[in-house]
């Protein structure tokens, strides 16, 4: 890092804290006791906090990793200042524990964009930088900064260990996905795109070597016809059957194997995924989650992939591949049709943006879920095209990541969606200035508004005195 973009970074970072800690304290000034989840984080932290390490909300879903690291970060805190009575593990002190959780997320993402993008000379550092602080104010992510939620370092751990496995240190980013897996079970799927980051690596060289014996470099260019498919299928089955390989591929990645085996005997042990009240969070194969995701994508990364030139290059490939495009869009109603799911608090909470956007658009019609349907599909194909410059290894690795933790969850839920969306969003190219500018101003207006919703435009239901609050 140069000196002048490491003063950059160093003024980023430390004016994006400072104004985190001012909105910080305007939230717990205005919400003081605990808010939706945090009913239930709160006193669960609490109890840990007194050494009640036995006690347990059975209306908790997640493992304890979030209280065991705010204990390990609030009780040194508390002996170090002197600290004693009700400001120790207080809903603010808890609070707190993720506007820290905050600052190592915008330093990792810095560190991995500045890896991931090493080899493109053009990028300047103040791209790095806007980039950085603008995942950083990601609105979905950086609301759940300010509230005792899993979020922040369920994303801190799961980024950490993309970090190390880039860097080789697979025992250590093993172990930071068992942390992450600790915050939230699904983060174990991550655990396992870092193993195929090593896999598509391997992958990806014995490809190109083979490619180079047949003097056909040109496949590269036309990825995505049925020929190139079946090929690359068949050198998959080659390669995964070979003895040689496999022991390579072993040898490589059995740090995340271990983490693996633990999260099935996990799993045997207790009977499934969720911890605690498993009722209400019942796996199913509600394949139109993607669909969701895909949308959400395009409406949060808007400057890249809604541009005219971005249409035109759909539509020129429409009418080049119209059989292709009818199959998908036969199988997208298909899907639609019969995996369409609605979580019983998707249409019982008003509190959250979701409720307005199923009754709005979803409620509006019996069959707006499938006039969406070309909506999707640009988005889909949109989202692929920003992902060319990866190998074809490394989509098909993560395209089985993203499938895995969005499609088995029935609730409609944004907070799903923050990690696959900042991988994503992290390993495509670095766009124009302009873009990343106008991406920063629409994080910084849809922030702005979620923050006065919350804060100012409060309600009460009919039979309860509580104050409700706009949230994700």
């Amino acid at each position: 890092m140069r000196r002048s973009e490491a003063h950059g970074f160093t003024a980023a970072m430390s004016g994006a804290f400072l104004l985190s800690c001012l909105l910080f304290a305007v939230i717990n000034r205005r919400q003081r006791g605990p808010y939706m989840d945090e009913a239930f984080h709160v006193p669960q932290a609490q109890a840990y906090c007194h050494g009640r390490f036995l006690q347990w909300d059975p209306m908790i879903t997640t493992l304890p990793g979030l209280y065991l690291v705010s204990v390990g970060v609030v009780k040194p805190a508390a002996w170090l200042f002197g600290w004693t009575g009700s400001v120790v593990c207080s809903v603010g002190m808890l609070r707190f524990i993720n506007l820290l959780f905050s600052a190592g997320n915008f330093y990792l993402l810095y560190l991995l964009l500045f890896k991931i993008h090493q080899k493109n000379k053009a990028v300047s550092g103040f791209q790095r930088i806007l980039s950085t602080l603008t995942l950083a104010m990601f609105p979905t992510l950086y609301f759940f900064t300010f509230l005792y939620y899993t979020d922040p370092g369920s994303v801190f751990f799961t980024l950490f260990a993309y970090l190390m496995c880039l860097y080789g240190n697979h025992k250590t980013s093993a172990l930071l996905g068992f942390c992450g897996f600790m915050f939230r079970q699904t983060n174990i799927v991550w655990a396992v795109f870092c193993a195929g980051n090593v896999v598509a690596e391997k992958l990806n060289e014995a490809w190109k070597t083979q490619l180079q014996k047949k003097k056909d470099e040109k496949i590269s260019s036309r990825r995505g016809s049925f020929s190139d498919l079946i090929r690359i299928l068949r050198f998959l089955t080659e390669y995964l059957i070979s003895p040689k390989n496999l022991f390579t591929l072993t040898a490589l990645t059995w740090p995340y194997i271990i983490l693996v085996t633990v999260f099935f005997v996990f799993l045997f042990i207790n009977g499934g995924i969720v911890v605690g009240d498993r009722s209400s969070h019942e796996a199913c194969l509600h394949f139109p989650q993607l669909f969701y995701f895909l949308s959400f994508t395009v409406f949060f990364s808007f400057p890249h992939l809604l541009t005219p030139t971005k249409i035109r290059k759909f539509l020129l490939s429409l009418r080049k591949h119209p059989v292709q495009y009818s199959l998908i869009a036969i199988i997208s109603l298909f899907l639609i049709w019969k995996f369409t799911y609605v979580h019983k608090y998707l249409l019982a909470d008003n509190r959250h943006y979701t409720f307005y956007v199923w009754r709005k658009v979803f409620q509006r019609h019996e069959l707006v879920k499938y006039v969406l349907v070309p909506v999707y599909i640009f988005a889909g194909w949109s989202f692929a095209d920003t992902l060319k410059s990866k190998s074809i290894f490394w989509i098909l690795m993560y395209f089985v990541c993203l499938l895995a933790v969005t499609v088995p969850q029935k609730l409609l839920e944004f907070r799903y969606f923050i990690l696959p969306f900042l991988i994503y969003r992290l390993n495509i190219p670095f766009p124009s200035l302009y873009r990343q500018l106008l991406e920063l101003a629409f994080y910084i207006v849809v922030n702005a508004v979620t923050f006065y919703l919350f804060l100012n435009r409060t309600f009460q239901w009919p039979n309860s005195d509580e104050i409700q609050r706009f949230m994700w």
